[in-house]
């Protein structure tokens, strides 16, 4: 089994589940609605001064569905290369 987190801006999340239900993967997941942090793009701390949030999912799957859900976050990525999207497996 592999663990698979996807933490991303709020504004590309409904991108995200499309992706993955276009590619058939990542149907059970744990969401983590609001991630405060801060990261390559920059911080997201929901506050007055970087009011931006992120959420996370994290999804455990076998390693042919990880591989579908690589291909889905890559390809949103492709489209908003400026919003952070993160990709991790163990």
């Amino acid at each position: 089994m592999i663990r698979i987190e996807i933490i991303a801006n709020h504004s590309v999340e409904e991108n995200i589940l499309e992706a993955l239900a276009k590619e058939d993967a990542g149907k059970y997941y744990t969401k983590y609605p609001s991630i405060l942090g801060v990261g390559s793009a920059g911080p997201r701390m929901g506050d007055a001064i970087w009011p931006e949030e992120n959420f996370a999912l994290v999804i455990w799957c076998e390693e042919e569905e990880a591989r579908a859900i690589q291909r889905a976050v890559a390809s949103v990525k492709e489209k908003f290369p400026g919003e952070g999207i993160k990709i991790f497996g163990i």
